[in-house]
């Protein structure tokens, strides 16, 4: 490949401030949506007691009110992973965040409030759509950052963005808590009719606004970020590699970067580039030369990010089924302090095990290695679901007391999670692959985590719970969440072994020459030239 001096600028550039407002701009998306992903499991809780306080809210209606929007993220992440590089990377991230903002507000303005078939299903459609928008800002927040960022500190970068996603998961834990305290405040009065005329769950009329509010909050940082996120220029790598306009990528980044003209000057010189076949359109999407150079990277990216997210939000979205044990009703417990129990339980996690573990990734991601990171992390938390699996029924053999032995335990799964495969999936699908297809690659490998997150919070649900669910809450059997546990385990051991088969480092390294990299280790495996154009 021709040595682009835009290219070559970018991955030598110095760190100065448009690096940290590209990952502002990146990182609030994966704030939003992680904010949007994370606060169902207390909005459940509230729409259980507001709507089911006669019966059961049923394992069925659980389980999608979950997944409906992985659903949707994994649709998403492969619509507009695939638009990314075909429209271009502004274009659509735009987009996503629009669809972000209006879903946000239909989640909270449902079509009805009376039948509570109508509500779910309103819900349900919003949170669809809402996921659609999420999946979209997954590749390319994570491209972007990619194609912006120098060689040398890019896995930083890329997981700084990542990280905003922690933030996002104690933000609406804190949302929750204080629009809970603030209901709980305005309504004590309604509270005290409906306990004096003997209602079990404790769920006024304001409380069916409570939950609404705390989904349409979160359209707001989607909102602000829309603005700087249509003032930032196309990327460099897509405008040289892709449209074939190196001058432009010129002028695009001295507009925004300190670059100096003389790094620049040869690109600017003709209004087009020319590129060899053998990096411009030789080969297209999914053809046999595809796969005979990317088609081990995808898998190893796509069954990574399928293995860590079954870990991940089973672990995360079910925190407080897996904690039941610890949580049992309180004796006036009320629609606001049953989310507000949820809620507290995901902030103290999210403070103690999941943010660490993002910031420990940050600083060690350019100094270990991607590879190194991602089986430390595997490994690890195998041995903790492990440890926290066999003795599990033991933990809670007293149940009017919280076992801290197994909330610290617990809590190391979240910061290895992080400090490990959650991040470095993220990572490593944006360095991989060629400009070209970097979005569509990073969309479908997302897609696969999508499905494995859905895989295993369904199947954790299904799996774990009681055959009698009292009063709309699923407490799982001890000894079936044990031999989750144990299951969850032997999926972490596969991420081991297919991270150290399967998947490429890419420290330290331009993202031109990790794909000239992937061509030349071809060559040589085959002993003969590439496929022909196809």
């Amino acid at each position: 490949m021709p040595e682009l001096r835009v290219l070559s600028a970018l991955d030598a550039a110095r760190l100065q401030w448009y690096h940290f407002k590209a990952i502002m701009i990146a990182g609030l998306g994966l704030f939003t949506d992680a904010y949007d992903l994370f606060c169902i499991a207390p909005i459940m809780k509230m729409i259980s007691q507001i709507y089911y306080h006669k019966d059961s809210i049923g394992t069925a209606v659980l389980s999608i009110s979950y997944v409906i929007a992985l659903f949707g993220t994994a649709l998403g992440q492969l619509i507009f992973g695939y638009l990314g590089d075909r429209v271009g990377r502004r274009k659509v991230y735009g987009l996503c965040l629009l669809i972000m903002v209006f879903s946000s507000f239909g989640c909270g303005f449902s079509v009805c409030t009376t039948r509570r078939s109508c509500v779910m299903a309103s819900l349900a459609f919003f949170r669809f759509v809402l996921g659609l928008g999420i999946g979209g800002d997954y590749p390319l927040s994570a491209t972007i950052m990619s194609e912006f960022a120098n060689k040398k500190t890019r896995g930083a970068f890329i997981a700084a963005v990542f990280s905003m996603q922690g933030l996002g998961i104690l933000m609406s834990s804190a949302v929750t808590m204080a629009v809970c305290e603030a209901f709980k405040m305005v309504g004590e009065g309604s509270l005290e009719k409906m306990e004096a005329a003997g209602v079990e769950t404790l769920a006024p009329a304001e409380s069916d606004i409570a939950w609404r509010l705390i989904l349409m909050i979160g359209a707001i940082p989607a909102a602000l970020t829309f603005y700087w996120r249509m003032l930032m220029p196309e990327t460099a790598r897509y405008t040289a590699l892709v449209e074939n306009n190196a001058r432009q990528a010129a002028k695009d980044m001295q507009k925004v970067m300190s670059v100096s003209m003389s790094q620049v000057a040869e690109d600017t010189l003709s209004e087009t580039l020319e590129l060899p076949p053998s990096t411009s359109s030789s080969y297209k999407l999914f053809s046999r030369r595809f796969f005979s150079l990317h088609g081990r990277d995808l898998f190893a990216a796509s069954a990574n990010w399928f293995l860590v997210d079954v870990v991940f939000y089973t672990s995360n979205l079910l925190l407080s089924q897996i904690f039941s044990f610890s949580n049992k009703p309180l004796n006036s417990t009320n629609v606001y302090d049953s989310a507000f129990e949820v809620a507290k339980l995901a902030a103290i996690v999210a403070a103690c095990s999941t943010i660490p573990g993002y910031w420990f990734a940050v600083y060690f991601i350019d100094r270990i290695g991607r590879v190194k990171i991602q089986l430390m992390g595997f490994f690890c938390m195998a041995v903790v679901y492990l440890v926290a699996g066999v003795p599990y029924s033991w933990y809670w053999s007293k149940h009017e007391k919280t076992n801290k032995g197994f909330m610290v335990l617990y809590g190391l799964i979240f910061f290895f999670s992080n400090f490990g495969p959650n991040t470095t999936t993220f990572i490593i699908p944006a360095e991989l692959f060629p400009a070209r297809f970097r979005s569509t690659c990073h969309g479908i490998s997302g897609a696969a985590g999508k499905f494995g997150a859905i895989v295993g919070t369904v199947g954790f649900l299904w799996a774990t719970q009681h055959e009698e669910e009292d009063k709309g809450e699923v407490f799982p059997e001890a000894r079936r969440v044990r031999i989750a546990f144990l299951i969850l385990g032997a999926v972490c051991i596969a991420g081991v072994l297919v991270t150290y088969f399967y998947t490429r480092e890419t420290m330290g390294r331009s993202l031109e020459e990790n794909e000239e990299d992937e061509i030349d280790s071809t060559c040589a495996s085959s002993g003969n030239e590439l496929f022909p154009i196809e």
